[in-house]
């Protein structure tokens, strides 16, 4: 993932989103702690999911449940920076949805190299059986318009 990532432009990705950064993300190293990347991946992709379905995720048919993810680091973002983050589909299965995910910071208005890439899997489960379930047709209709190679 390293080589190709660290190529990734934020018009690479069809959805992005401006995230604001918080005092509390950094760690004590000063830049954001890990943990808050797949805080920040977790929201755009729920937030998106919602804005482009009509529908709040809860709320969905079946539920996407994170069954795989992953971050690769290419430079430091830190408070006070907000970060562009972009969002595309790389895979979609019969239960399964692959998100790629790149964290951009904005500086001063431009936006940075690639600072994070983030892999993001959910799998649609039954809100009962929580056994997996085709993707919703709802869902499908919002992601195929996302999907990237």
């Amino acid at each position: 993932m390293s080589r190709e990532g660290r190529g990734l432009r934020p018009d690479d990705f069809p959805v992005r989103r401006t995230v604001t950064t918080r005092w509390s993300d950094n760690d004590s190293y000063g830049h954001l702690n890990n943990a808050v990347y797949y805080e920040i991946y977790d929201s755009v992709i729920n937030a998106w999911l919602g804005e482009a379905t009509g529908i709040a995720t809860p709320d969905l048919p079946a539920l996407g449940v994170v069954a795989a993810s992953g971050c690769e680091y290419f430079g430091e973002v830190s408070f006070p920076e907000p970060v562009t983050v972009g969002l595309a589909v790389t895979r979609i299965g019969r239960s399964s949805v692959t998100y790629r995910l790149g964290v951009f910071p904005c500086g001063a208005g431009d936006l940075g190299d690639i600072a994070a890439l983030g892999t993001w899997t959910h799998v649609y489960v039954d809100p009962d059986t929580r056994r997996p379930v085709p993707i919703p047709d709802v869902v499908l209709e919002a992601i195929r318009p996302v999907v990237v190679s």
